[in-house]
């Protein structure tokens, strides 16, 4: 054991001094001021900024599209059914990001076709590129959006209400259209409910009747529910509904 513990020492004095070796040989080319001149304070502040907008910005642009509609949607069918893990949030989460790509299309290629490859083709500015990029995804949030709740963040943000689509602002056209969809998607939920709820109150009264009221009724109801709900065909319908509420 002493042995093993003087080795182990003597690789780390080795590997001390080696370093110190090499951090004398390398020091000169690694020296970096932060706060020698703005320039770098800058690149640092850059950096920052774009490390941040990676880690927030995926969940910034679903919000902008049909995602929220449908992951609520799906969350409220599996909690009406009663199958709380069944499907998995994986799927429900990767049902909703498919729909989200085929709905969302056509603004995507839009996107790239006015903005991203004339961008990368260095015939347009940072700037246009932006004003062009956000045009499409500014018609489809206000063609989904009501119009109480933009009239609801402009008198909050107590602004007067714009000429055209171009002149409304993302900062009060995104939370109004999240709130739209919050709105929209707790409607189709409540739709969705509905028959379900039905099932349910029927059980229960069967089983009062019969005088089995020990037994919980969700227990009974939950292969009916899923019966009715592959009889008439629940996930061709849901989907379908959901994509064309977007039309």
């Amino acid at each position: 054991m002493r042995k093993y513990f003087l080795s182990g020492l003597l690789a780390l004095a080795l590997s001390l001094c080696a370093t110190g070796a090499v951090a004398q040989v390398k020091t000169p080319n690694l020296i970096m001021s932060i706060g020698g001149g703005s320039g770098d304070m800058t690149t640092a502040v850059k950096i920052f900024l774009f490390m941040t907008l990676l880690s927030v910005g995926p969940s910034l642009l679903l919000t902008m599209t049909s995602f929220t509609r449908i992951v609520i949607v799906l969350s409220f069918l599996r909690q009406a059914i009663g199958a709380h893990q069944s499907p998995p949030n994986q799927v429900v989460i990767g049902l909703a990001l498919f729909m989200t790509f085929f709905i969302m299309s056509p603004v995507f290629k839009e996107v790239h076709e006015s903005a991203i490859k004339p961008f990368l083709d260095d015939k347009i500015t940072q700037d246009v590129a932006f004003d062009r990029a956000s045009l499409p995804i500014k018609q489809f949030m206000f063609s989904q959006t009501h119009k109480t709740d933009i009239e609801m963040m402009l008198s909050v943000a107590k602004t007067e209400k714009p000429k055209d689509l171009s002149a409304l602002s993302l900062s009060v056209l995104i939370p109004a259209f999240i709130l739209s969809e919050l709105k929209t998607a707790f409607e189709i939920g409540f739709l969705i409910y509905l028959p379900f709820v039905l099932i349910d109150m029927i059980i229960s009264m069967v089983l009062l009747v019969m005088g089995m009221m020990v037994l919980p009724p969700v227990i009974i109801s939950l292969p009916f529910k899923l019966m009715l709900f592959v009889l008439v065909d629940g996930w061709n319908l849901v989907a379908g509904s959901l994509m064309r509420s977007f039309q």
